[in-house]
């Protein structure tokens, strides 16, 4: 016994000493892997700048050094935000080594708005530095990467690939009848007709007027795209349409046949390609830079030293209560960083980048009110990416001037609250009983645990109607229009940017290098100015520490979920929304 004792106490100490030991090594290893890839970095002559568009770009390249940390293959591989990618452009336009842009589509979109963007700039890439820009694809050529790739000198596309032209179609999952098994009712009080985030819950389908606007905004985001390829490609709209009804450009020999691409390579081939574009021979070997890597290549041009700066604010994510996270729109946080950047008198204009579908009202309540004083004082430049809907609308509502992309879904000016009641799954599927004791008579008022009483969803409707009228009115207030015409076009509709423009609810249509643009010349500046970037960057080790279970547990749901990880994340939040929300519908997958 007492050696059996004696072994176990030696197993469980090897086993702490030799975590720890572990912990210490990985800590070291990822320590120097962040330090070697703060080094600069040179290429050398005759290379070719790869741009990767088959994993999604966020609107600014996370700062933590640790974010792209694959905990399986103990790699680190950051995804270049636009930000760093409109830089790299720039850069790459002087820069002599660089001859040309290889675009490399894959399997994962970033969104519209966010392809919108970044066409433009590879356009204007093209157009002022008169290098090439060469498109291919490797498996499946998806509707946005085609349209990215629309604008490049040619298309090319793996013979035994396939273009996937064929229009846009929306769609939007349905939780009653799984709901009801469960023995769950989500009790829905909402302001707005078209308000379809609460439809998945007390419905089997579409609404009429759900159905409506997902039509009208799909539409209007298709034909805006076919309007630029028709014009890029020199085929009609007509004709584009056509090649979609009747998938004629699924197989690559019939994408050729009909000029969607321009020729059928395999990667020895497109190397090969653009070895000669390049000015070399095929038997010369060829740098393909990685655009990650080029961020890393110091620029030709000089740095600004300047003490006037313009804050660019990113907030992507849902709009949630407190500090939120890196991945989410904290209310108290953001309040904070933008009180911040008011009272700093070296700042002489905000931007603010919004890409969010919305969440807690009170919340976006806190951001506005920051925003809306900032405005008084400051020019404040809002850009809208692929999303700017509901609270996302809200809190971008007190800019001085609006910018979205003609594909930005925003508006959805409305509001819902959920109220779920689990009684049937307590009682009857888990046979879990219950008791409650109130000192007073509505002390349980919104329990779980039953249904609400009349009264209650009185008082819950009073208090919905009563955040619908506040954002009405701040809307209105910030528009400089009538309650009444923004009422007209609220009720929870969704537009899309160009839409959007037509009814009043932004000022341009540009992204978001015109609205830094745009900030600079509200505020008088020339361009000697220079551009903050905010949230501010956490100490990586503490963040490492902080969020190492969580980075863990997300390389291995993401290797093991691939693109459906964004369904686990927005189930993820759905069971996290609290208190009355102002947010687009959820899951609304536009491909």
């Amino acid at each position: 016994m007492k050696n059996f004792l004696i072994y176990t106490l030696a197993t469980i100490t090897g086993i702490i000493l030799s975590s720890l030991l572990f912990f210490i090594v990985m800590i070291s290893s990822l320590s120097i892997m962040v330090a070697s890839g703060d080094k600069p970095v040179s290429i050398t002559s005759n290379s070719v700048l790869v741009f990767n568009a088959g994993v999604p770009v966020p609107d600014r390249t996370d700062p933590n050094p640790f974010a792209g940390f694959d905990i399986i293959n103990m790699t680190v591989t950051q995804a270049p935000g636009l930000n760093d990618i409109f830089k790299n452009l720039e850069k790459a336009a002087d820069d002599e080594k660089i001859k040309g842009i290889l675009i490399e589509n894959g399997l994962m979109e970033s969104g519209w708005a966010t392809t919108e963007e970044l066409r433009n700039a590879l356009e204007k890439f093209r157009s002022e530095s008169g290098k090439f820009v060469i498109a291919w694809s490797d498996y499946l050529l998806l509707q946005q990467g085609y349209y990215l790739s629309s604008i490049a000198d040619k298309i090319y596309i793996n013979p035994s690939s396939s273009v996937d032209f064929r229009g846009l179609s929306g769609d939007v999952m349905f939780y009653k009848k799984a709901l009801e098994k469960l023995g769950v009712d989500v009790q829905v009080i909402r302001h707005g007709k078209y308000k379809g985030a609460v439809e998945p819950f007390m419905l089997e389908g579409l609404s009429k007027e759900n159905r409506e606007q997902i039509s009208e905004y799909i539409s209007s985001i298709w034909n805006h795209a076919v309007v630029e390829m028709s014009e890029a490609r020199n085929i009609t709209g007509n004709r584009l349409n056509q090649l979609a009804d009747n998938l004629e450009g699924y197989l690559a020999s019939g994408a050729l046949e009909n000029g969607l691409v321009d020729g059928l390579l395999f990667r020895d081939q497109l190397y090969d390609t653009l070895k000669i574009l390049s000015g070399l021979t095929t038997d010369d070997k060829i740098q393909l830079v990685p655009m990650a890597k080029y961020t890393k290549v110091p620029g030709t041009k000089k740095t600004i030293s300047s003490r006037e700066k313009i804050s660019v604010i990113f907030a992507s994510g849902n709009i949630v209560m407190g500090k939120g996270s890196e991945y989410s729109i904290g209310g108290t946080n953001f309040a904070d960083i933008i009180r911040k950047e008011r009272k700093d008198s070296s700042v002489k204009a905000i931007v603010m980048r919004v890409n969010s579908p919305g969440g807690s009202s009170v919340a976006s309540d806190e951001i506005w009110r920051e925003l809306k004083l900032a405005a008084e004082i400051k020019p404040v430049v809002v850009s809208m990416g692929n999303y700017a809907a509901s609270g996302g609308y809200y809190i971008s509502v007190p800019g001085t001037k609006i910018y979205a992309d003609p594909t930005t879904l925003t508006g959805s000016i409305g509001v819902f609250g959920l109220i779920p009641n689990a009684e049937k799954l307590l009682e009857q599927k888990l046979g879990i009983g219950y008791e409650t004791v109130n000192t007073n008579e509505n002390s349980d008022f919104l329990s779980p645990f039953r249904p609400l009483e009349p009264f209650e969803k009185n008082v819950m409707q009073a208090s919905i109607e009563k955040v619908y009228t506040d954002f009405v009115s701040k809307v209105a207030e910030g528009r400089k229009k009538p309650f009444a015409a923004i009422d007209s076009i609220a009720q929870g509709r969704v537009w899309t940017g160009t839409e959007a423009l037509k009814i009043g609810l932004v000022d341009e249509i540009g992204g978001l290098r015109d609205a830094v643009s745009r900030a600079a010349e509200l505020a008088g500046l020339d361009s000697l100015y220079v551009v903050k970037e905010l949230p501010s960057v956490q100490d990586p080790y503490t963040k490492l520490i902080n969020q190492l279970s969580g980075n863990i547990r997300m390389s291995i749901l993401k290797k093991e979920l691939g693109a459906s990880i964004s369904f686990y994340n927005d189930l993820k939040e759905l069971g996290t929304a609290t208190g009355i929300q102002a947010r687009l519908p959820y899951l609304i997958d536009i491909h």
